[in-house]
């Protein structure tokens, strides 16, 4: 299957032609330390059927998970079966918006920046909340048929400012460097690390479907990692009611000792709920990673 053409991108692939790139894409950024390094989990039950603890929804979803034999399990949405995409509708009330609708409300929200010079409109900041496959960014494929959409026809708020670079830019280095300052506004989150992992294959992808259009060859590895690196920080898993990682939160039994010796009755069963892990996300202007909830309250 061609990587570059395919509404899905496999794993495999991606592990084949550019080691460490996957592993990066893999990142959770705010578990992860220079030390030691976590990966999003998959926040879901839909992978327990094969059978391996790995696969439980408080798992991480490491690369060996989703390569070789494996590298068919991740699909998109469109590319699933129906009785998989209802599940998937009644157990995380999923779904997707068709292209047509993503257009509209862009194209909304877009008019009024239209008139910025290109230096301030890539720079704006977008995010698309709870991103699923990241279509609001990067409308690579239709979510509704899964076909291919050529870039022309591609809508999402990533895709509007990389196409008005290649229109306004003809110096490499600084169409690189105006790219660059677009994937570092460029935000999004999501519960499922599936459709996480998807998100943030489509705006790797959409980085080279733009390149390529551009300067009729293929971007060196490292400006692919660069981007990757981007990507892995602006598009995280969270909890969008609570600003956590999902599932970090825990529930804890508070014991209760009797008042005095005269006292017969049982202690009364009582929980106390534990703050989860509260998200970060990468402050570019100061290189520094905050709470995501701080911008929040």
């Amino acid at each position: 299957m061609n990587i570059i053409n395919s509404t899905d991108i496999l794993e495999t692939t991606i592990r084949e032609k550019m080691p460490i790139i996957l592993d990066i894409l893999l990142l959770d950024r705010t578990r992860s330390t220079q030390k030691l390094k976590k990966n999003i989990i998959w926040a879901n039950k839909n992978y327990i059927k094969y059978g391996n603890k790995s696969y439980s929804e408080t798992s991480q979803i490491q690369s060996e998970l989703v390569t070789g034999e494996m590298g068919n399990i991740i699909k998109p949405r469109a590319l699933k079966s129906k009785e998989a995409q209802k599940e998937r509708t009644k157990s995380k009330a999923e779904v997707f918006t068709p292209t047509w609708i993503i257009k509209k409300q862009n194209d909304i929200v877009d008019k009024d920046f239209l008139n910025d010079d290109l230096e301030t409109y890539v720079k704006r900041v977008w995010l698309e909340i709870t991103c699923g496959e990241a279509p609001y960014m990067a409308s690579r494929y239709d979510m509704e048929t899964g076909e291919s959409i050529q870039l022309n026809d591609r809508v999402g708020f990533v895709d509007r400012k990389i196409k008005r670079i290649n229109r306004e830019v003809d110096d490499k280095a600084e169409w690189q460097r105006l790219v660059v300052e677009a994937y570092k506004a460029s935000y999004g989150f999501e519960w499922s690390g599936d459709s996480l992992l998807l998100a943030r294959e489509n705006l790797l992808y959409t980085y080279r479907d733009y390149y390529y259009d551009k300067w009729l060859e293929e971007p060196l590895y490292g400006l692919f990692e660069d981007i990757a690196k981007i990507i892995s920080y602006n598009i995280f898993q969270m909890d969008g009611l609570k600003y956590i990682i999902p599932f970090t939160e825990k529930r804890e039994r508070i014991i209760e000792t009797q008042i005095s010796l005269f006292d017969t009755e049982e202690p009364e069963e009582k929980w106390e709920i534990k703050p989860g892990k509260r998200v970060k996300v990468m402050n570019w202007e100061t290189n520094k990673m905050e709470f995501f909830d701080k911008g929040v309250n």
